[in-house]
């Protein structure tokens, strides 16, 4: 009985014992983890171990792909991330299972081609995100590994801005057929700096593309498309070269600066300017009426023949004042009728001009109901809420014994005009008023100058912008460092429902020759003969003067003390506008440049600055503080053991993995 007892015991302590040690091995565990006291954090990436087939294979027949790490790894948006080469028409399968990565191709492989699977940053290990870097996976079909690189950037064309995601391709074929034939023969995509490196190329010549590939069959076939192409031919090379590699002691100190041996392939430059094409298909994309005194028909394209209007429950004669863009693309319908703007559906027989299958134009006839956004009754209540609370407010005024009205007033037509704050001599007065006019009285403009203490009539002149209805502008000879007063009769203005404005009265002050400044850019690196338009920028690269260069000297007067930024465009047709390109007719982008430093403007100063238009690169041209498109952040490794090491007083190297635990 003794004996069983303590052979009880015995189990009983050992069943103990071997709880703490598993409690203290989970402590422990947990703890490597990263927990601050708890060991060494995980900051290494995870490892290839193994692949199948091996990497940098020949004579690969076999299309799944598996390769394994030495710990657990997750794959991050490899849709867009990964990036097989040559493209694949036939979606792969791509996933991460635990500590391997599988890639399943679906396209029949092709003889003697190298293919590259470009995981980017893409892999990561599992617990910590500690990021495998740019990694990517090489075999072949034939007898050799293609190892020429070429990189280069892809570019908005209008504004050079970076292009994040776009296709970038590599043809064999220099016929300018092939983009619109062929799928491309090696592919990359561009990261957020619009930057992009093609891998495994072979020996030979190639011309470049970029596409954003909107039907995925890697060549150009949309016109819709945002697409890029050179006629430049460009031949892959490599040279032994020296990169400085930043050695840090902890995440605040650099320990040493390496030099580190690679192979610099080239071209690494190329630069690809993409744009859309214009739109040539004319088809109605919409009809709307979001105000019930207007609808708009949008087309994807303008025509000079406007769409024709029969009104099927309402008179369309003379129903209409219309009022089209600057490319009659979208064409606004306002209802002259009151008795229209109160109608809640208008239906109607409308013929306009499409483009139809063979690309033709042709007439084409839609029935269209046309519904106000806001019905009629709707607008009704909220009308009498008004009314009650306008009701209200004149019974406390009359119980006052205040002066109240007993009718409810019309209200005004309130025309938007827009003076600039800090007005210099250079610039304009605008005008826009919210419905069409059917009388501007232009002699009840009146501009008033102030000589001491005495107002002088100083005259202006208000004219409608060309091609607008309801747009004007106020010129005058502004004079500098003097105060102006700008006023407008009542009922000016008389628009199409009967409304008229209220009197305007408004000071205006001229900012003195000593608040501005001069600025004067002496351009080289073009044609004389080239139109270019240049343009002052402020910190948001929002356009703020605008001047024609006149031999090679663009020169800004009245600038306001701040920073700027120039852009300049090429103007070749001179129509003043940035005008796209066309594949089809081989004709590229109008060319826009980029000075690439900040400008300071001060009061009194005149400035002079020389700038070569094509001294630099276009990619390093546009200021990072005025690009949209910012950098993402780049993924690191986290290195929180040598902070650990510092706080511990314990050496610390990574590299020879010098890891001691303070007892």
């Amino acid at each position: 009985m003794r004996c069983g007892l303590r052979l009880s015991a015995t189990i009983l302590l050992s069943f103990i014992f071997l709880c703490i040690l598993l409690s203290s091995s989970i402590f422990s565990s947990c703890a490597n983890m990263g927990s601050p006291d708890g060991g060494w954090y995980d900051d290494d990436p995870p490892k290839v171990v193994r692949c199948e087939p091996a990497e940098q294979s020949v004579n690969v027949t076999q299309k799944k792909i598996t390769i394994w790490f030495d710990e657990f790894i997750k794959l991050e948006d490899a849709t867009n991330k990964v990036i097989i080469s040559p493209p694949q028409l036939e979606t792969p399968e791509i996933k991460a299972a635990g500590k391997k990565v599988i890639v399943e191709l679906e396209d029949s492989l092709k003889p003697n081609t190298t293919y590259t699977i470009d995981f980017s940053d893409a892999i990561s290990d599992n617990n910590e995100g500690n990021p495998l870097g740019s990694y990517a996976f090489t075999f072949s079909t034939g007898e050799r590994i293609d190892t020429f690189e070429m990189a280069g950037y892809v570019l908005d064309a209008s504004n050079l801005e970076p292009i994040k995601g776009i296709m970038v391709g590599l043809y064999d074929d220099l016929a300018d057929s092939a983009f619109k034939t062929k799928p491309m023969l090696r592919v990359s995509r561009t990261d957020s700096r619009g930057h992009f490196v093609v891998k495994g190329v072979a020996p030979g010549k190639y011309r470049a593309y970029a596409l954003q590939d909107m039907d995925n069959d890697f060549h150009f076939t949309q016109r819709g498309e945002m697409l890029a192409f050179s006629h430049d031919t460009f031949e892959p090379s490599s040279k032994p070269d020296t990169r400085t590699d930043t050695i840090w002691r902890d995440s605040l100190h650099i320990d040493a600066l390496r030099q580190v041996p690679y192979t610099h392939f080239l071209p690494d430059d190329i630069t690809l300017l993409a744009f859309t094409h214009i739109q040539t298909d004319r088809y109605l994309l919409k009809t709307e009426r979001k105000d019930p005194e207007k609808f708009t028909m949008y087309f994807s394209y303008g025509n000079p023949e406007l769409p024709v209007i029969k009104g099927m429950n309402f008179q369309s004669d003379s129903a209409f004042v219309i009022e089209t863009n600057e490319k009659q693309d979208t064409i606004h319908y306002w209802l002259r009728d009151t008795m229209l703007v109160n109608q809640d559906t208008l239906r109607m027989e409308v013929s306009y001009m499409m483009t139809d299958t063979l690309g033709n134009l042709v007439s084409q006839t839609d029935t269209l109901d046309v519904l106000a956004k806001t019905p009629y009754e709707k607008r009704q209540k909220e009308l009498a809420k008004e009314i009650e609370k306008w009701q209200k407010e004149q019974k406390k005024k009359k119980d006052r014994e205040e002066p109240y009205d007993s009718v409810y007033p019309a209200k005004p037509l309130k025309p938007n005009i827009v003076i600039p704050q800090g007005m210099t001599p250079d610039q304009k007065i605008t005008v826009e008023m919210p419905t069409p006019l059917t009388t501007c009285d232009t002699s009840a403009v009146h501009l008033y100058l102030k000589i001491d203490t005495l107002w002088y009539d100083a005259g202006c002149q208000m004219t409608p912008v060309e091609g607008t209805i309801r747009r004007f502008e106020i010129n005058a000879e502004w004079k500098p460092d003097m105060e102006y007063s700008l006023e407008i009769d009542s009922a000016a203005f008389l628009d199409i429902y009967g409304l008229v404005s209220d009197k305007y009265k408004q000071g205006i002050k001229i900012k003195s020759l000593d608040e501005l400044g001069t600025l004067t850019l002496n351009l080289s690196g073009i044609p004389d003969t080239l139109s270019l338009r240049v343009q002052l920028l402020d910190s948001s690269g929002k356009v703020v003067k605008e001047v024609l260069a006149q031999k090679n000297v663009a020169f800004f007067n009245y600038v306001a003390p701040g920073k700027y930024y120039v852009s300049a465009l090429a103007d070749a047709n001179g129509n003043g506008l940035w005008d796209t390109g066309d594949y089809d007719h081989d004709q590229q982008p109008e060319d826009v440049y980029f000075y690439s430093r900040e400008i300071e403007c001060k009061e009194k100063w005149d400035i002079s600055q020389s700038w070569n238009i094509t001294g630099s690169p276009r990619y390093l041209q546009k200021p990072q503080a005025i690009t949209k498109q910012k950098p993402d952040a780049e993924k690191k490794l986290k290195n929180r053991n040598a902070d650990r090491a510092k706080k511990l007083g314990i050496p610390y190297n990574k590299d020879k993995n010098v890891k001691l635990d303070k007892q």
